[in-house]
């Protein structure tokens, strides 16, 4: 399936006191790429996720962008200090891809700043997070 991540309401380039390059990627394998400063107004992410359905009906998930074992697989978005080299892993973001539309296309809707004013970490849930499918 082709996966679009589109986030919106980043957290801006500095928070908590401790970090103030802030910028966001979406994480294959251990690297983090297509980096997008915390300061934009939105980002946007796509790539491809195998598929694989069991003989139980179960899908299965894979691919460069994915992470976790099976029927747990998930897609990180990795936030850090600064960019390219220098990018230095703070928190990260979990998709849980089970819980994705099954469909050729899908969207992941994102709230990328938490009610404390701090990028999105942890598994992200509605309504921070909303699965649709393109037509």
């Amino acid at each position: 399936m082709q996966l679009r991540i589109e986030g919106h309401d980043l957290p801006g380039r500095s928070c908590g006191g401790e970090h103030d390059d802030i910028h966001v990627g979406v994480q294959r394998k251990h690297e983090v790429i297509e980096q997008v400063p915390g300061d934009a107004k939105s980002a946007t992410w796509t790539f491809e996720v195998t598929t694989k359905v069991d003989a139980d009906g179960n899908r299965d998930f894979g691919g460069p962008f994915v992470h976790g074992k099976k029927g747990e697989r998930f897609v990180y978005l990795s936030w850090g200090d600064g960019s390219g080299e220098s990018f230095t892993m703070f928190r990260r973001a979990k998709l849980l891809l089970s819980e994705s539309p099954t469909a050729e296309s899908v969207v992941a809707r994102i709230h990328l700043t938490d009610g404390k004013g701090m990028p999105m970490c942890a598994r992200l849930k509605p309504p921070a997070l909303e699965w649709s499918t393109e037509a």
